[in-house]
């Protein structure tokens, strides 16, 4: 998910589900040129911990769908290759990958998720979301990068809907039973009743769940019907991020940025081997030097003493000496304490660490945390052999 400044000249945008959010008496604010729900009548607190023990629904529709499209799967992975450091060659059908889009430093432009379509009439087909903020240079991006064989198309007629918790399955069983059967990071087009749908299991919450892309004039029929499931409430952005802070989950334009590399922050397994040892993609000459000599600074957990929280842009402190800033940081319901994530040296990095962040003059004393905070309960088929 990401987050950025809305330019006050543009009018801002509405999703499908707009209307859906008023009537439930939402709170709306700017978010990446949107009016979006951040908070209904429950508020953050009790939406967290709705997600965490039944299923939250988010409006997730100002995420940026496209497809790419080219002659055969090789050619159209091989081009996105060119322009990110996943293995999507060897991305199998029906599989999804989460990758970053590169600058020539090796800072990430954007990260967002890839899925190959199960179905053999779609090779050659690759779908994308992208950060709402950042699709339109995303797409630029993309675009003006491709060989002539491969087509970016874009898919603002899409809404995107994301159903989070550990009752997610079932409500999903009763209306489109092949959903529950997907394994966590599988994704396949199916029917939701009558209603044409892509479900992807996956979500940016650290709890199972899945994604759903549908057309936007289904989108209302598809909310309703959802939210009229007993397990499901309509959850806002302000317990998303509550949510994938907990997840230890970056958050574009905060925690991973222009000046961030996928190795600094954390993201290595995101990068396949085949990847990380040949290279091709834009900032490999950074990034294998960073994988064979570490990086400058490494992105940590910080669970901090007492109850006060630190926000983005607090100093991180070793006896005495700034070694960093919080790039995200808040109260963690599900812990019952202050958490926060930022970048420090790799010898201050050991969980156990103590630091202090200072906050309006104060130094907090903090500890470095294994991220994820909370654990994460995804929904990972065990595999069996002899």
């Amino acid at each position: 998910m990401d987050s950025s400044p809305v330019d006050p000249v543009e009018p801002l945008l509405e999703t499908p589900l707009y209307p859906a959010h008023v009537a439930l008496g939402a709170r709306i604010v700017p978010f990446a040129g949107y009016q979006m729900p951040v908070q209904y009548p429950d508020g953050i607190l009790a939406e967290h911990a709705w997600t965490r023990t039944h299923a939250g629904l988010f409006d997730v529709s100002h995420m940026g769908q496209a497809l790419l499209k080219g002659p055969d799967h090789a050619t159209t992975a091989l081009a996105l290759e060119a322009l990110a450091p996943a293995d999507f060659l060897n991305l199998a059908p029906g599989k999804q990958r989460y990758s970053q889009l590169l600058a020539e430093d090796g800072g990430i432009r954007d990260d967002f998720m890839v899925t190959r379509p199960a179905d053999p009439a779609a090779d050659g087909t690759l779908i994308l979301v992208v950060n709402a903020a950042c699709k339109a240079a995303d797409f630029a991006h993309i675009a003006a990068h491709l060989p002539d064989t491969v087509a970016l198309v874009t898919r603002p007629e899409r809404a995107l809907l994301a159903l989070q918790g550990p009752e997610a399955a079932t409500v999903m069983a009763r209306h489109c039973p092949a959903a529950a059967d997907l394994d966590f990071m599988t994704a396949l087009p199916l029917a939701f009743g009558n209603i044409a749908v892509e479900v992807s299991r996956s979500g940016y919450t650290g709890e199972d769940g899945f994604e759903i892309s549908v057309a936007e004039g289904d989108a209302p029929l598809l909310w309703a019907a959802l939210l009229a499931e007993p397990e499901v409430k309509a959850i806002g952005l302000g317990a998303r991020d509550s949510l994938r802070l907990e997840a230890g989950l970056c958050l574009y334009g905060h925690d991973i940025d222009l000046g961030t590399s996928p190795v600094e922050a954390g993201l290595v397994w995101s990068m396949q081997k085949r990847r990380r040892e040949g290279g091709g993609f834009p900032g490999a000459a950074r990034i294998q030097r960073e994988l064979a000599e570490g990086p400058a600074r490494v992105r940590v957990g910080l669970k901090l003493d007492g109850r006060a929280p630190a926000r983005e842009g607090a100093e991180i402190a070793s006896a005495g000496e700034v070694v960093g800033r919080v790039t995200s940081g808040g109260f963690a319901p599900t812990l019952q304490a202050p958490i926060a994530m930022g970048y420090v040296p790799p010898a201050l990095a050991a969980p156990g660490t103590r630091l202090d962040i200072l906050v309006r003059g104060k130094a907090l004393p903090a500890t470095v945390a294994s991220l994820p905070f909370v654990p994460s309960r995804y929904a990972r088929k065990q595999k069996t052999g002899a």
